[in-house]
C-alpha cells in the first residue's frame, strides 16, 4: 500500500512538471516574438504577481521555494509570470555600466554660487525673531532645535532627557512603536553633556551639534551591535563607526540609538517579526507599516523622536519609509555619502541619505555627510556639495519633466494629490514639460536582478549558515535571487548603460523629473503577520515602481509630503 502511494505521488509529480515545461514553453515562445520591438515601443507597467502570504501558507511556500522542487519548478514559474526573464529575450547592444558613477560636470555659474560652508555659517546664526506659530502641527526641525540651545530655553541634556522618556513610552504603549531597537541611556546622556557645555560656552561644533539623531542598523555604530535587522548578526558591539557615524560624531550630534529595518533590507514593508526586531509602527496608524527598510528611521522622525535619522537606499529603502510616514527622504546621487562601514548587500545600487521633518534639514544634512572618502572609492572624484537658491521660493527658471502615462500607474487617490501638487509647482514659476521615460519595464527587471543578485552574493554564506534564524521572506526573497544568471547580470547592466543614456538625453532639456512616491499608501498589517511575517510581491512592487530608475542609474531622489488619502495615509511627490 505505501509503495503504491509514493509511485502514485511520484507519477502525478511528473506529470505536473511535464505540464509546467510544456506551459513554460508555450509562454517564453510567445514572450520571445512579443519583445522584439520591445527596446523601442514597451511602455507598459506591470503589477507583479504573487499570492500575499504569511502564516502557515509563508512557512510553506518558505519551504518550497528551497527545495529542489522549488528550485527547478516553483521560482522559475514565478520569475516568468513576473516577467523578470525579459532581458533574456532582449538583445541590448550597449556595452555594461557595473556602477552608475558619473564623472562630475562643471556647472553653469559657479563662481557666483555662494559656497556651502558660509551659507550653513549664516543658518547656525540666531535669527531675529522665532518663525511665527503655524496654524496647525508642525514638526520641530534642526534649526528650531539649535535656536533654543543658542537662547538658552533648552539644552541638549534636557532634549536627551524627554528622549529618553519617550524612549521608555514607546515601549510601553500598545503595539510599541519599535522605532529605535538599541539604545544605551548612559550614551545618550554622556553625549548631550558635552554638547551643553560647548553651547554654555559659545563653541557650538557645527548646526548639528546637540540634534538628536538615529542610524538605521544596516550601518555601525559604536556600541551597538551590528544586527542589520537580524537575528544573528553582530554577536559582539561594534568597535569602530562608519564614515557617516563618524562625521555625525564630529558634528556633535546625539546619537540616541540604531533604528529597526527590515531584515537585510530584502523588503519594503518593514515586517520585521524576529526576536530582536519586531515590527516597526507607523506613527500616522499603528495599524499599518512604515515601509522599509529603513523603517525605523522614518518613524523615528514621523514620531517626534528626532528630526534627523540616517538610512539606506537600495530600492527606495529611504524614500520609501519616507512616503509612507509623511516625512522628507533623500537618496543621494551614487557615491555622494560614503557607505563605508555599512553592510555591503548590494555595492551598485545602494546610496545614503537623510529622513528629516524638512526639505531644509535634509540639504543640511546632505551637505555636512556629502564628500570624498578614502575608504569609499565610489565618490572620490565628486564636486563640492551646492545650496544655491536654497532659500527662494521662487522657482523661475527651473524646468519640471513629467511622464504622464508613468505617473499615472498609481492609486486614484495618489494621482489626483499629485496632479494639485504638479499644478503648484506650476504656479509658484516653474515650467512643467512633458517627457517620456523609455523601456520601464526593462528598467525595473533589470534594478530587480542588479540589486538582488548581489545581495545573493553578499548573503551567501550567511544562506548558508544561518539559514534557519532567518526570517520566511528572507528565505524566498533569496530563493528567487538564486534563479539570476551570470548572463542575466550582464544583460541587466546592459540596460543600466542604455537608460543612463537616456537620462543624459532627458536632463539636457529638464532639471528634474516629477512623479509620484509611491504608487500605493502605508498597507495595513495583518495579525498573521506579528509571528512569522508576510510575502506580499504586489504590495512590494507598487511601492517601489518610482524608486528603481533612481537606484539602477544612480541619480538621487527626494521624497516630499503632499497630502493625505482619505484614510488619513501620507501620500508623497518625489523629485
Amino acid at each position: 500500500m505505501e509503495e503504491m502511494l509514493v509511485h502514485s505521488v511520484v507519477a502525478v509529480g511528473i506529470a505536473l512538471l511535464f505540464f509546467y515545461l510544456g506551459f513554460v514553453q508555450r509562454v517564453t515562445g510567445r514572450r520571445r516574438k512579443e519583445a522584439q520591438q520591445h527596446l523601442v515601443a514597451e511602455r507598459h507597467i506591470r503589477d507583479m504577481w504573487s499570492p500575499r502570504l504569511s502564516g502557515f501558507s509563508l512557512q510553506m511556500f518558505a519551504h518550497l521555494a528551497n527545495s529542489a522542487f522549488g528550485q527547478f519548478c516553483l521560482m522559475p514559474l514565478l520569475l516568468r509570470l513576473n516577467h523578470f526573464d525579459l532581458l533574456r529575450t532582449l538583445s541590448i547592444p550597449e556595452d555594461p555600466i557595473f556602477l552608475p558613477v558619473v564623472p562630475p560636470e562643471e556647472r553653469k555659474g559657479d563662481s557666483e554660487q555662494k559656497p556651502p560652508l558660509k551659507i550653513l555659517q549664516e543658518l547656525m546664526e540666531p535669527r531675529d525673531s522665532p518663525p511665527p506659530a503655524p496654524a496647525g502641527f508642525r514638526f520641530n526641525g534642526i534649526r528650531d532645535y539649535a535656536d533654543s540651545y543658542r537662547s538658552g530655553r533648552l539644552t541638549p541634556s534636557q532634549v536627551a532627557q524627554n528622549i529618553i522618556h519617550a524612549l521608555e513610552d514607546s515601549e510601553k504603549s500598545n503595539p510599541p512603536l519599535r522605532t529605535i531597537v538599541q539604545w544605551n541611556r548612559d550614551h545618550i546622556l554622556r553625549m548631550a553633556e558635552a554638547s551643553t557645555a560647548r553651547y554654555r560656552n559659545k563653541t557650538p561644533l557645527s548646526l548639528l551639534d546637540g540634534i538628536p539623531v538615529c542610524l538605521k542598523e544596516e550601518i555601525k555604530v559604536v556600541p551597538y551591535y551590528h544586527r542589520a535587522g537580524t537575528a544573528y548578526l553582530g554577536t559582539e558591539p561594534e568597535v569602530e563607526d562608519a564614515t557617516v557615524t563618524r562625521r555625525l560624531r564630529e558634528a556633535g550630534a546625539v546619537i540616541i540609538g540604531v533604528s529597526n529595518m527590515h531584515e537585510l533590507g530584502t523588503g519594503t514593508t518593514g515586517c520585521n517579526p524576529n526576536r530582536f526586531h519586531g515590527i516597526a509602527r507607523n506613527p500616522c496608524n499603528p495599524q499599518h507599516y512604515t515601509g522599509g527598510s529603513s523603517s525605523g528611521s522614518a518613524a523615528a522622525v514621523a514620531a517626534g523622536l528626532c528630526p534627523l535619522a540616517l538610512g539606506t537606499d537600495g530600492g527606495g529603502s529611504v524614500r520609501i519609509p519616507a512616503a509612507f510616514c509623511g516625512v522628507v527622504g533623500l537618496k543621494g546621487t551614487f557615491g555622494r555619502i560614503s557607505d563605508h562601514g555599512s553592510l555591503p548587500l548590494s555595492y551598485s545600487t545602494v546610496s545614503l541619505g537623510p529622513i528629516t521633518t524638512c526639505v531644509l534639514d535634509a540639504a543640511m544634512a546632505y551637505s555636512l555627510l556629502a564628500g570624498p572618502d578614502p575608504q569609499y572609492p565610489y565618490g572620490l572624484n565628486q564636486p563640492a556639495p551646492s545650496l544655491d537658491r536654497i532659500f527662494s521660493p521662487d522657482l523661475k527658471g527651473l524646468t519640471l519633466g513629467v511622464d504622464w502615462t508613468f505617473s499615472k500607474a498609481c492609486h486614484a487617490e495618489i494621482l489626483e494629490i499629485y496632479e494639485k501638487a504638479v499644478a503648484y509647482l506650476r504656479h509658484l514659476g516653474a515650467s512643467v514639460v512633458d517627457i517620456s521615460i523609455p523601456e520601464l519595464e526593462a528598467i525595473s527587471v533589470a534594478h530587480v536582478i542588479c540589486i538582488m543578485s548581489e545581495m545573493r552574493d553578499c548573503l551567501h554564506s550567511d544562506f548558508n549558515n544561518h539559514y534557519h534564524e532567518m526570517n520566511l521572506e528572507t528565505r524566498t526573497s533569496l530563493a528567487l535571487a538564486s534563479q539570476f544568471t551570470a548572463v542575466d547580470y550582464i544583460h541587466a547592466n546592459r540596460q543600466r548603460s542604455r537608460s543612463m543614456a537616456w537620462l543624459k538625453e532627458i536632463f539636457s532639456t529638464v532639471n528634474c523629473i516629477l512623479t509620484p512616491a509611491t504608487a500605493c499608501t502605508a498597507p495595513c498589517i495583518h495579525d498573521s503577520d506579528l509571528l512569522h511575517g508576510c510575502s506580499d510581491i504586489p504590495t512590494v512592487a507598487q511601492s517601489i515602481r518610482y524608486m528603481q530608475l533612481g537606484n539602477l542609474t544612480g541619480i538621487p531622489g527626494l521624497v516630499v509630503p503632499i497630502g493625505y488619502s482619505s484614510a488619513g495615509l501620507p501620500i508623497g511627490l518625489q523629485s
